[in-house]
C-alpha cells in the first residue's frame, strides 16, 4: 500500500497515509492506523461526508460507538438549551 512520505498536519488534523480504492471500491486502512485506534475486525465505522458549493469534499471515518457517545453528548446539551438552565 503506498504510504505519504511526509505526513502534513493543521493543527489537530494531519495526513497519515494515502490509500489506494481497488476496482471493486475496497480500500485498507493501514496496519499501524488500525492499531493505534483501536480498530479490530467486525468493528464498525461511520462515514460521514462533508459537503462545500455541492460539492463532496472531505469524507470522514469515524469508529461508530465512538460517534453514538458525541450523539448522546450533543443532543444532551442540545436538549439543555431547549429546557433552559434548570439551575438559573
Amino acid at each position: 500500500m503506498p504510504r505519504a512520505k511526509r505526513k502534513v498536519s493543521c493543527g489537530c488534523c494531519k495526513v497519515e497515509a494515502l490509500i489506494t480504492v481497488d476496482e471493486r471500491g475496497q480500500m485498507v486502512l493501514p496496519k499501524d492506523i488500525r492499531e493505534r485506534i483501536g480498530l479490530r475486525g467486525g468493528d464498525k465505522l461511520a462515514l460521514t461526508v462533508i459537503e462545500r458549493d455541492g460539492a463532496v469534499c472531505c469524507l470522514v471515518l469515524t469508529k461508530a460507538e465512538g460517534l453514538a457517545v458525541a450523539v448522546r453528548s450533543a443532543l444532551g446539551l442540545v436538549a439543555e438549551g431547549l429546557l433552559g438552565d434548570p439551575h438559573g
